[in-house]
């Protein structure tokens, strides 16, 4: 029993990131891993907590600054950031840009590909160079 609340406790990387960034977006200025940890709940271990703001500074989505012996970490991305750098990631490991690009633009639903039209046209980008 013990074993099956503790798999059903346990978060994938994704979650955890989105949680360390909601708690940093919650603060009222830049927070210190433990308090991080406080703020989830306490039952995340520290070196856990400090794993995840490192993963999410290589990535830009949180900055830090030195506070004593330690840092203080700020988050500069919101959660929809993370998402794109991760399509971004995914997109750069590919050789053919275009076809991974076109097989996903023709996948999208009619709403999407709508969105997608008029995020475009706010960008000034109307596919032509």
């Amino acid at each position: 029993m013990a074993e099956e609340r503790q798999r059903s406790r346990r978060r994938g990387q994704g979650e955890l990131e989105a949680l360390v960034l909601a708690a940093l977006r919650e603060a009222d200025g830049p927070a210190t891993a433990g308090w991080v940890q406080q703020r989830l709940g306490g039952d995340l271990a520290y070196t856990t907590v400090i794993t995840i703001l490192t993963r999410l500074l290589a990535k830009g989505a949180v900055t830090r600054e030195r506070s004593g012996r330690s840092f203080a970490w700020t988050s500069s991305s919101d959660q929809a950031g993370l998402a794109a750098h991760k399509m971004r990631k995914v997109l750069d490991a590919e050789s053919d840009r275009e076809a991974v690009l076109a097989s996903f633009v023709t996948g999208l639903g009619p709403d999407d590909e709508r969105l997608l039209r008029e995020l475009l046209g706010q960008s000034g980008n109307d596919g032509e160079d």
